[in-house]
């Protein structure tokens, strides 16, 4: 029987998820691909994901920073659209040399620049990641993996207990004040049951949200990527597409215009239980370590040493008594 490592089950490459969570004949690991350069605010993502799964609405303020009106993902938004502004200072041409002599005091002509603005938009959702600390970590089997590769919460089964929060490396999963239980996005689960495509990815108008099979997904970007930089788009790339990150790769990935930290993703993201074997390694040492301290503390002490005494004594009595 091959022996298995406990940490090739919390991090690390994985080729089949669902596999091994126990699924056999199951089909292929379907997932998105956000596409944020097509991507045109249009939140049709919020509003299918909303309308299907019958999620509570969770706020209809403006932030005052931006188009943006729910801030974030979080129990009630399982699709959250970024509006991000930037502004950057770009250089006319610059003029060509003067053909005479230049005046003896005049100051040479300078490029006029000017202030250009774009909008970095992006449709976040839960990442379904290969290694779901979420679900690791997960007391009564609310969280599962499913036949298709995906990370779902079955409502039903939540007690609340809220360690799947600080346990996702994004910041996704979230509890609903109402009752204490977590939701987060289920990829559509029941539809994807019936050959149907998630919601978000149904309504999306410029195909920014794609979905299908993990592999062709990734394909499909690496292709993008390659013609955005011929465009001349030379910041283009990928986000949680690679098997070897931290988090095993994402069900749900990324393609953006700038670094992570704009759209509010970290940089290099791990899964939060990757070092627990190590930690428990630690935790029995140390714990041996105190005991056998006890121990010596115990055995050296005065009252001890005057036990140990005293029993010797009684022994030698007894004998010559008889």
């Amino acid at each position: 029987m091959t022996e298995i490592d406990l940490r090739d089950l919390l991090s690390g490459p994985e080729a089949d998820p669902a596999g091994g969570a126990g699924h056999t004949g199951h089909p292929e690991r379907v997932g998105f691909f956000t596409d944020t350069s097509v991507c045109i605010g249009c939140k049709a993502c919020e509003v299918a994901c909303k309308e299907w799964n019958a999620i509570p609405e969770d706020g209809l303020s403006l932030t005052g920073m931006s188009y943006d009106n729910t801030q974030g993902l979080g129990a009630s938004t399982w699709r959250h659209v970024a509006f991000i502004e930037q502004s950057a200072v770009t250089r006319a041409p610059a003029p060509p040399e003067p053909a005479g002599p230049v005046t003896p005091g005049a100051e040479a002509p300078h490029p006029d620049g000017r202030t250009e603005l774009r909008w970095l938009m992006s449709s976040d959702v839960c990442k379904h990641c290969t290694h779901a600390a979420c679900l690791d970590v997960c007391p009564t089997g609310s969280l599962f993996r499913t036949e298709f590769g995906t990370v779902v919460v079955q409502e039903d089964i939540c007690n609340g207990c809220g360690y799947c929060v600080p346990a996702c490396p994004y910041g996704v999963i979230e509890q609903r004040p109402s009752d204490g239980r977590a939701f987060k996005c289920t990829m559509c689960y029941d539809r994807l049951g019936e050959g149907m495509e998630p919601a978000c990815a149904k309504a999306c108008p410029t195909d920014s949200i794609q979905f299908g099979p993990l592999d062709e997904l990734r394909e499909r970007a690496a292709g993008r990527v390659e013609q955005l930089r011929e465009a001349g788009v030379t910041d283009a790339r990928l986000y949680g597409e690679d098997p070897e990150d931290g988090v095993g790769g994402d069900g749900a990935f990324f393609l953006l215009l700038d670094e992570p930290e704009v759209y509010g993703l970290p940089p290099d993201p791990v899964v939060t239980t990757r070092d627990l074997p190590r930690m428990w390694t630690h935790a029995g040492v140390a714990a041996l370590s105190l005991l056998g301290g006890i121990a010596t503390a115990f055995l050296s002490s005065p009252a001890a040493r005057r036990g140990a005494g005293t029993a010797r004594t009684g022994v030698f009595g007894r004998g010559l008594g008889r």
